[in-house]
C-alpha cells in the first residue's frame, strides 16, 4: 500500500508563492496519476489538480493559471507549484494517489497527513 507524505506549507501573503511535494513510497501497483486535493474549515475537499504517468496534467478552474503540478519519477515526488494566492486557497492540501481514464481522475483510497497553507494579510 502507498504511503504520502506532503510538505512545504505555510503562511504567505496575498501575491506569495509556495510549493508543495509529495512523496510517495511503498507499493503504487495499479495507480497511474497523482492528484492534489485541498479542505478549509467547514467546507468539503475539492479537488485542485492532477497529473498522469504520461505527464498530462488538469487543474480546477479556481487555480488554473496560477498553479502548477508537475513531478520527479526518479524520487517518486509530486509538486505543486502555487503563485498569485489569493485569501481562499487557505486550506489544508492532501495529495492522493489514484487513476486516469479518459480524461476523468478517479481518487484512489491513499491520502497523505496533508500541509497547512495560509494566505492572510
Amino acid at each position: 500500500q502507498v504511503q504520502l507524505v506532503e510538505s512545504g506549507g505555510g503562511l504567505v501573503q496575498p501575491g506569495g508563492s509556495l510549493r508543495l511535494s509529495c512523496a510517495a513510497s511503498g507499493s503504487i501497483f495499479g495507480i497511474n496519476a497523482m492528484g492534489w486535493y485541498r479542505q478549509a474549515p467547514g467546507k468539503q475537499r475539492e479537488f485542485v489538480a492532477y497529473i498522469t504517468v504520461g505527464g498530462s496534467t488538469n487543474y480546477a478552474d479556481s487555480v488554473k493559471g496560477r498553479f502548477t503540478v508537475s513531478r520527479d519519477n526518479a524520487k517518486n515526488t509530486v509538486f505543486l507549484q502555487m503563485n498569485s494566492l489569493k485569501p481562499e486557497d487557505t486550506a489544508a492540501y492532501y495529495c492522493n494517489g489514484g487513476n486516469y481514464y479518459s480524461g476523468i481522475y478517479y481518487a484512489g483510497g491513499s491520502w497523505g497527513q496533508g500541509t497547512q497553507v495560509s494566505v492572510s494579510s
